[in-house]
């Protein structure tokens, strides 16, 4: 396993850019089996969750590319009839559950394992076969497959509230299977977040009626047919963030380009709090800070509120703010993970629950560390940016399903990382 040794950092200064989405991109990716045209995607971050995406294409019998010199992702899907994707890939990650929506609309079967992804806590699927089911499908599940069947998908009204809020992936399969469904669909309590917006934008582009995307409440008029289309996606707001978060506790200035403020108010808001300057920039952000933060609360909601996926980063900025930060967890309340390896650095963190209270240190101490999941694996590497010695981390599977060359990225601004291939 490929190891990152991380020194402690003087702080980080200069631009940056920002990669595309992949929670953007990987929806997108299975919107284009909805249509026998070719499609291309710009800005598709080379990421393992992107390249796991591809090759469940590739299985349904769909070609994906990635021509060089990069002028984006080309998927031309033809006559592809696959309708069946595979434990050994779906079990990779939990995005993969997009392709029942458009396989279900395109064929009228899909037959798709249930899927696999960071261990952060129960997400199950209702909500998808919920919705399906009310365009009209029939639902089973059987040897750990969900089989999904329906001869025509009809418009209904679907309420797809859960216990934690709105559902991401499940907008996202309900609005495309809508996209062909007979009649008009309507979605209540829809998510909000951008990446779902940037998805039924990618639609429009492909010749879907579809209004009210970015509001809980999204209507789509079934056609009978899409195009291809070429798609820039968004740029990644979590990335962004974590970039964000990273300036801040090095005490650094960074501005990074083509960050997107309307996707991160949550995120700004609670950085102001904690003493950093924060400027919005003509296509940029700066962040700026003095080496003197302060703690916070921040509670996790679906967009706009506080990202989930930026619960881990900016726990690691409260372990070394002065006074106490609090932390509710309202999406996924187990997704505490990173809280004993950030211990193991010294950090002050007690939880109770789906709540954590963080009394800020001096300095943390660099030790050997290893990921759980995607965004524990970035919290933990912006811990060793500002702590003494060296920081060993393990777990960089996880680093590499979400995040575009962070290392890279975070060196170029002055950072002191340095990654140790495995030796075969």
């Amino acid at each position: 396993m490929d190891t990152l040794v991380v020194e402690r950092s003087d702080p980080l200064t200069g631009s940056i850019g920002v990669s595309g989405a992949k929670n953007a991109a990987l929806p997108i990716m299975a919107a284009c089996l909805l249509t026998e045209e070719e499609s291309v995607i710009e800005g598709a971050p080379r990421v393992t969750d992107v390249l796991t995406m591809a090759e469940i294409l590739r299985t349904l019998g769909a070609e994906v590319s990635w021509p060089r010199p990069p002028s984006g992702l080309v998927i031309r899907p033809d006559d592809y009839s696959g309708w069946t994707a595979p434990y050994e890939l779906v079990r990779l990650m939990r995005a993969s559950v997009c392709v029942l929506g458009p396989l279900l609309a395109k064929h009228g079967r899909a037959r798709v394992s249930l899927p696999g992804g960071c261990v952060i806590g129960p997400r199950p699927i209702d909500l998808h076969l919920k919705g399906l089911q009310a365009l009209g499908a029939a639902i089973a599940i059987e040897h750990g497959d969900i089989l999904a069947q329906a001869e025509r998908l009809t418009g209904a009204t679907i309420h797809l509230a859960g216990p934690s809020g709105s559902s991401v992936l499940a907008t996202d399969n309900v609005m495309m299977a809508a996209t062909l469904a007979d009649g008009i669909t309507v979605i209540e309590s829809a998510a909000c977040e951008p990446e779902v917006v940037d998805l039924a934008n990618c639609l429009i582009a492909m010749g879907a009626r579809i209004s009210g995307h970015g509001t809980p409440r999204i209507q789509i008029e079934g056609v009978a047919r899409l195009r291809g289309a070429r798609w820039r996606v968004i740029p990644d707001r979590i990335e962004t963030g974590t970039l964000m978060i990273a300036a801040a506790m090095t005490g650094g200035d960074v501005r990074i380009d083509g960050a997107v403020p309307e996707h991160l108010g949550a995120l700004i808001d609670a950085l102001r709090q904690a003493r950093a300057t924060v400027e919005l920039l003509p296509g940029a952000l700066r962040v700026a800070a003095n080496g003197c933060l302060k703690g916070v609360e921040i509670t996790t909601l679906p967009f706009p509120g506080f990202p989930t996926d930026l619960q881990a980063q900016m726990m690691a900025l409260m372990a070394v703010s002065e006074g106490v930060s609090l932390v509710a967890e309202k999406i996924y309340p187990e997704r505490f993970q990173h809280v004993p390896e950030l211990r193991r650095m010294g950090a002050s963190i007690t939880r109770d629950g789906a709540h954590a209270i963080v009394k800020g240190v001096a300095r943390l101490s660099g030790a050997p560390v290893k990921a759980s999941d995607l965004r524990a694996s970035a919290a933990l590497l912006l811990a060793g940016l500002v702590a003494d010695n060296h920081t060993v981390l393990e777990g960089l599977e996880h680093l590499d399903r979400g995040y575009e060359r962070l290392e890279e990225k975070l060196s170029m601004l002055g950072a002191r990382i340095h990654r140790e291939r495995e030796r075969s």
